[in-house]
C-alpha cells in the first residue's frame, strides 16, 4: 500500500555535491539557473553558499555534509519537506561521513523520491514535463510495513 505525497508546483530541491564535483553541480546549476529559480532550494554547507553566491538565488542552507548537513537533508525528506535530491557525489573518492551519505541516498529511495547521482539524470530530471506540474508521488506506507514485519511503530521506539 501506498500513501500520496502531493509535490507542488514549487519544488523543494536539495543541491548536494562531494568537493570534486561541485564544478559539475555549478555548471549544471547556471546551466538551469531559470528553472531552479522558481523552485525552493537546499544545500548543504559549502555547495550551498556557493550556490547562492554564484547563482543570485536564496538557498536554505544546512551543515556542511561531514557535520551533519547530509542528515539534515535526510531529516527533511522524511518529514516530506524535501521533494527532490540532486547529490553529484564522488564514487572515487571515499568519505569521511559515508554512513550519513549511504543513509541520506536510503531515505530518498525509502521515500520514493527522485534523486540524480549524475548531470545525465539531472539533465532528465529538471528537463521533465512533471516539472510544470503537480505530481501525485507514491510513498510506501511504513506503517503497515513495519506491522507487516511485526516490529514496533515509529512512536512506540524509545
Amino acid at each position: 500500500m501506498t500513501t500520496p505525497n502531493l509535490i507542488g508546483l514549487k519544488k523543494r530541491i536539495a543541491l548536494v555535491a562531494h568537493d570534486n564535483k561541485k564544478k559539475d553541480l555549478l555548471e549544471w546549476a547556471k546551466y538551469n539557473r531559470e528553472t531552479l529559480s522558481r523552485h525552493h532550494l537546499f544545500g548543504t554547507g559549502t555547495t550551498g553558499g556557493m550556490l547562492e553566491r554564484e547563482l543570485s538565488l536564496p538557498i536554505t542552507q544546512f551543515k556542511s555534509g561531514p557535520i551533519g548537513g547530509d542528515q539534515q537533508i535526510g531529516a527533511k525528506i522524511a518529514e516530506g519537506k524535501i521533494d527532490f535530491l540532486i547529490f553529484f557525489w564522488d564514487p572515487l573518492e571515499q568519505q569521511p561521513h559515508d554512513p550519513d551519505i549511504k543513509a541520506l541516498l536510503r531515505l530518498a529511495v525509502l521515500y520514493n523520491i527522485p534523486t540524480a547521482s549524475n548531470r545525465a539524470t539531472a539533465d532528465f530530471i529538471i528537463s521533465s514535463d512533471l516539472m510544470n506540474h503537480e505530481y501525485e508521488n507514491k510513498t510506501p506506507d511504513l506503517e503497515e510495513y513495519l506491522a507487516k514485519r511485526n516490529l514496533p511503530k515509529f512512536d512506540e521506539v524509545s
